[in-house]
């Protein structure tokens, strides 16, 4: 059978903290950037330290590079 409910809502508890959300929101997106940003950077790096026979430190420095040129690109 068909149970009764009640038309309202269900619960009343505070209103939303939109400035809080879309801070929140932000982050997500900023940190989401960033991350996508390291993972390409350290697949480069990684290629050109194995491939192109710049080893340990010149991937490190590829990587670090990379970075640095996102941060003023971005």
């Amino acid at each position: 059978m068909a149970e009764d409910y009640p038309s309202g809502t269900a619960e009343t508890g505070a209103d939303m903290d939109y400035p809080e959300h879309e801070r929140t929101y932000g982050m997500f997106i900023a940190m989401s950037k960033w991350g996508v940003i390291a993972c390409v950077a350290l697949l480069i790096a990684m290629a050109f330290g194995f491939f192109a026979g710049g080893g340990l430190f010149g991937g490190v420095i590829a990587f670090a590079a990379l970075i640095i040129l996102a941060y003023f690109i971005l």
